[in-house]
């Protein structure tokens, strides 16, 4: 059944609802910080967030007597929007509720945008960006180069993951080794992972050590099975593909940080089945593409559109196979996507 569209009064009234509902939840927030404020709070000092909930954030102290602790911690109306990987400074208060009164710099950040096009942090201060996928639910390059774009876009290190390397079969091996062959020839770092029998999860692990690292990838990849692997004391809820639409089904509602025994971190955030690209320009997306790079100004035309032009420096390396024909459909599939810009 396809979805119902919703008129503009019909979309004006949700939105009314969720603003209304978000004041409410604002005053709640105000009061209790009032309160908490009003007793004794101790010294500032530092902590991590490990997660984010609504207008409330838990946070992992990270120096003095409270080290390795968790408080769930109000925050300050005028601090900006903390994401989990975010470093503050925070007072503690009673019965393990603490308030946040800075946000520290962050040395990265991955944004996406939300349903309205506003550009949201997911992750903060992250090293690597772990890009899942698996044989079932099928991948497609355009979604693995979307995430590749905003990996380069945000200055952070990409590993792709093939997880469930177990469900490779005759029926789709050909397929796989053909998408995969694209970017081995690139040199993107790649690995074949089984969450189910254990298979590469050493070399994960190596991967993983000294880094802070998130997971992104649509539903049903098995990113919430790869934590439990890696981390088996943290049951992360595993949810099973739709029968119906082999899509996955969203089991992760929030990105927490997790620490890694040896050292190094991994945030799991919430199954996303597109990651928009709203947020970045043609030049962006045509910097996220690694092999244009030393073509891009070549082309005979200043203002080429890398279509039809001749003198095209892109489409010659097209017919030259140094660019393969997968990359340029996504590239251009993904420029088709950007929304028009403003003038």
């Amino acid at each position: 059944m396809a979805k119902r569209q919703l008129n503009r009064r019909q979309s004006w009234r949700i939105e009314k609802i969720q603003e209304e509902r978000a004041a409410r939840a604002a005053r709640r927030e105000s009061r209790a910080q009032e309160e908490l404020e009003g007793g004794e709070l101790g010294a500032e000092q530092v902590g991590l967030v490990i997660a984010h909930f609504g207008v409330q954030v838990e946070v992992e102290a990270q120096d003095g007597d409270d080290a390795g602790q968790v408080f769930r911690c109000h925050l300050r109306a005028n601090l900006p929007t903390l994401v989990t990987g975010d470093r503050v400074v925070w007072r503690p208060g009673n019965q393990g509720i603490g308030v946040i009164v800075a946000q520290l710099p962050r040395h990265s950040e991955l944004c996406r945008p939300d349903m309205r096009g506003q550009l949201k942090p997911v992750a903060a201060n992250v090293d690597q960006i772990i890009v899942v996928f698996a044989p079932i639910p099928e991948p497609h390059a355009n979604l693995i180069d979307r995430y590749l774009i905003a990996a380069e876009h945000a200055g952070i290190a990409p590993l792709l993951l093939l997880n469930k390397a177990d469900l490779i079969d005759e029926g789709n091996r050909a397929a796989l080794e053909s998408l995969l062959g694209v970017y081995r020839q690139l040199d993107y770092p790649l690995l074949e992972v089984s969450a189910h029998d254990g298979a590469g999860m050493s070399a994960l692990r190596e991967r993983l050590d000294g880094r802070i690292s998130v997971f992104v990838g649509q539903s049903g990849v098995g990113k919430s099975s790869l934590v439990n692997s890696l981390l088996p004391d943290v049951d992360t809820r595993v949810g099973a593909l739709s029968e119906q639409t082999g899509k996955g089904t969203h089991t992760t509602t929030t990105a927490r940080l997790f620490h890694f025994p040896g050292g190094g971190d991994l945030i799991d955030s919430p199954g996303i089945r597109e990651f928009g690209l709203g947020h970045v320009s043609r030049a962006d997306v045509e910097a996220g593409f690694i092999e244009f790079r030393d073509l891009l100004g070549t082309c005979r035309f200043r203002d080429c559109r890398h279509d039809r032009e001749p003198g095209c420096a892109l489409l010659k390396a097209l017919d030259d196979g140094r660019i393969q024909p997968q990359r340029m459909a996504s590239y251009r599939h993904i420029l088709s996507s950007l929304p028009e810009p403003e003038y």
